[in-house]
């Protein structure tokens, strides 16, 4: 694959932590649409694409990424400033499924015609992508998906639903597991297609959540046909590509910008309602505060391993478990000293961004999204530390 033009010029990894940090920090504030930020709901395409073209034109887009497919190739360290730096000016997240799922799939198991085909497209913003997981009968136990893929004159046809498919409103591109063969056992039978949200037969429904946001989506199909070529890995050996995504969601879900970000808002948020010199605030914001740093280092021990080119096992369910949870316990006590403005979901006023009860219900799907946390917590227990179930 020839990304000439996207290799960036300069290794950021020669600099100095703390001069990083202030290139980052410097170039966000001349370059980020202050129209969108720190949004109080979960942005559309259209509305961050202006952010999404300037990281990629950049290239700083996929950080994460070799050089050689358009990324930066970041150390671990430089990695978690970028995050710390977009959560601190109140960056809006992307459209980023095709940047931490789909594109990392596509390097470590797609062929050169696939990465060829879509990791540029992903870069310049012209694919959108969403994730077909979830089902109306298969959420946790996701081997039990029921969305069927049957071989039909040299095409495979496609018939099935998702669910919670998030931001599929705004994709051209969804990739998801469906059944090849019904007469394996549950995690065997399963294939990983590629598939493009025009195809005939492909409806949307967006679903309006809590916050009246039409940030998740059903997706129906109806005899939608499918190339061979669309296929990550093997037929029938989906199931392996399912498990590889789902390290690097729990990865991505576990990463500390929401909490950091959360973090920021409620000292500002103590601040406006003077309980910022209190003992009792200063103990609970002084243990969230230890929570993260805690978390922020295993987060980067993860991303070392990550670097050397190991594979993550189980144990990655420590990561996105640690990090929602305490997600959500920020924006508990965020509510909690909010007084009379708990119940707004637009921000207080038009300086500080606070808008407590948003970031309180943007926390609560993340302990069900990419695996509950019950079903982390079984990992952990079976695969992790060898209990019993009994």
């Amino acid at each position: 694959m020839n990304n000439t033009e996207k290799t960036p010029i300069f290794n950021y990894n020669q600099l100095d932590d703390d001069d990083f940090r202030m290139v980052i920090r410097s170039w966000i504030a001349e370059n980020y649409p202050d129209e969108i930020r720190h949004p109080p709901k979960r942005l559309h395409f259209c509305d961050n694409k202006i952010w999404y073209r300037k990281l990629s034109e950049q290239g700083w887009l996929a950080p994460n990424w070799p050089v050689e497919y358009g990324g930066l190739n970041l150390s671990p360290s430089k990695l978690l400033i970028m995050h710390e730096e977009q959560a601190r000016y109140g960056c809006a997240r992307l459209n980023d499924v095709g940047l931490t799922y789909i594109g990392p799939l596509l390097i470590k198991h797609g062929t050169d015609i696939q990465r060829q085909f879509h990791l540029p497209k992903i870069l310049s913003g012209e694919h959108v992508w969403c994730q077909g997981y979830s089902e109306p009968d298969a959420g946790s136990d996701l081997a039990s998906l029921s969305t069927r893929a049957e071989f039909r004159d040299d095409m495979w046809v496609v018939n099935g639903q998702k669910i919670w498919t998030t931001l599929a409103n705004d994709a051209n591109w969804i990739f998801l597991l469906a059944r090849t063969d019904t007469d394996a056992r549950k995690q065997d039978g399963i294939s990983f297609f590629l598939i493009p949200m025009e195809s005939p037969g492909i409806t949307v429904r967006p679903i309006i959540n809590l916050d009246m946001h039409d940030e998740f989506c059903e997706v129906f199909f109806d005899n939608v046909r499918v190339s061979r070529e669309n296929i990550i890995g093997e037929v029938n050996k989906g199931w392996h590509m399912a498990k590889t995504l789902l390290n690097f969601e729990r990865i991505f879900l576990g990463y500390p910008q929401p909490s950091s970000y959360a973090l920021n808002r409620l000292k500002l948020l103590a601040k406006k309602m003077r309980v910022a010199d209190s003992s009792k605030f200063r103990d609970a914001y002084i243990r969230l505060r230890m929570d993260l740093d805690d978390h922020q280092d295993l987060y980067e021990s993860f991303l070392v391993r990550i670097k050397a080119g190991e594979e993550l096992g189980p144990e990655v369910s420590t990561l996105k478990l640690n990090q929602c949870e305490l997600y959500q316990r920020i924006t508990e006590y965020t509510l909690e000293i909010s007084g009379e403005y708990s119940g707004f979901l637009d921000p207080l006023d038009d300086t500080d961004f606070l808008h407590p009860a948003g970031l309180f219900i943007q926390s609560r799907p993340l302990t069900i999204a990419g695996g509950s946390s019950e079903i982390q917590r079984e990992i952990i227990s079976k695969q992790v530390l060898g209990m019993s179930s009994r």
